[in-house]
């Protein structure tokens, strides 16, 4: 799969950063917001960032690993939810039409035969096969997945929106995430798997053990992080899931179409970490939103030099924290555009040293 992309205009981003400084209040006042403002308008080429059309793409698939009872809900209720997030009864779609955001729901691998009013219909297939007994994907599955975000993306820049968040939905995608998270960056099936939507001890304790056995059974025992291209792709087949490839795409479509992509929670950050393996660039065009209560989180952000600037305990999905964000940066950028400045305030400009 070959992606091409560069990083963001840097002068631009120095214009715009330089910006903030002229607007009357104390220089750099409104912390990582001011930054992260400056880097969307350099990945967008707008010395004034837009930021008024928006959309969260949201991914649904399921996770046959939900077989091995590492989750308390069945995969019928991915479709259930899919169906509500689409059609504004669910968490991210009010907090969406609160914020001024558009929700697009997508299936890329719901495990459903019926038609879903108003998802998108891009199912691959219904739902990836258990990792604990077999690979989740094929890689033309995971490819084909990949591209589908990658396409959204580029489809989206084409009908006017400016920023893109993300989301997802899909019974069992901490488990999947988990896993994939321990190959990616070297670590135990403990350290990285927590409770997802809310598992009990026991429940806990299976959910580790089912990924720790599914680890060794594709030899990934070591603590050597899995550094290159091949690696991450080969993990995100074997332990991915459907929602996480489309993810990924979305954030390689980021940064091939020059689009910001605002990221949710956990599941999000995995499929990020997944696309700046393939392609180390595509962090530039990732904007953080909140940091999710799963114990991988920490050090994927680490990682990949990510800070959010949400820190609420969230654990919702949906692109529920993508959607706070959005709506945040926009109030930020109102003060970039409609800010008093220290030359109409008829004061001095305060100094750097």
């Amino acid at each position: 799969m070959q992606i091409n992309a560069k990083g963001y205009d840097r002068e631009l981003y120095q214009e715009i950063k330089k910006g903030w400084d002229s607007v009357a209040k104390p220089l750099d006042s409104l912390g990582s917001f001011e930054e992260l403002h400056a880097r969307i308008g350099a990945v967008q080429g707008r010395i004034m960032p837009e930021l008024t059309k928006s959309r969260v793409i949201v991914c649904c698939a399921d996770n046959g690993i939900v077989e091995e009872g590492v989750s308390q809900s069945g995969q019928e209720i991915t479709a259930i939810c899919a169906e509500n997030i689409a059609n504004g009864r669910s968490s991210v779609a009010i907090m969406a039409n609160q914020a001024g955001v558009e929700i697009l729901t997508v299936d890329v691998g719901i495990n459903t035969d019926q038609m879903i009013p108003n998802v998108r219909d891009c199912k691959i297939r219904k739902g990836t096969r258990n990792f604990y007994r077999e690979p989740a994907m094929t890689p033309k599955e995971a490819e084909q997945a990949i591209l589908t975000g990658m396409e959204l993306v580029r489809e989206s820049k084409e009908q006017g929106y400016s920023i893109l968040g993300m989301g997802e939905m899909g019974i069992g995608n901490t488990s999947t995430s988990s896993a994939v998270t321990a190959v990616l960056l070297g670590l135990s099936a403990e350290t990285v798997t927590g409770r997802g939507a809310g598992l009990d001890d026991e429940g806990l304790l299976r959910k580790q053990r089912v990924i720790r056995e599914a680890l060794g059974k594709y030899g990934y025992t070591g603590n050597k992080p899995a550094r290159t291209s091949k690696e991450a792709f080969e993990a995100l087949t074997i332990l991915g899931g459907l929602d996480i490839a489309c993810m990924a795409g979305l954030c390689l479509g980021g940064a091939k179409y020059g689009v910001p992509i605002v990221l949710d929670g956990f599941i999000s950050l995995v499929a990020a970490l997944v696309a700046c393996r393939i392609l180390p660039v595509t962090r530039e065009y990732l904007i953080p939103s909140h940091s999710s209560k799963e114990p991988a989180v920490l050090r994927i952000e680490e990682e990949l030099e990510l800070h959010p600037v949400l820190h609420a305990g969230m654990a919702l999905g949906e692109g529920t924290g993508a959607v706070l964000m959005l709506q945040l940066l926009r109030t930020v950028g109102a003060v970039y555009e409609n800010g008093y400045s220290f030359e109409k305030a008829g004061i001095d400009q305060y100094r750097r040293y």
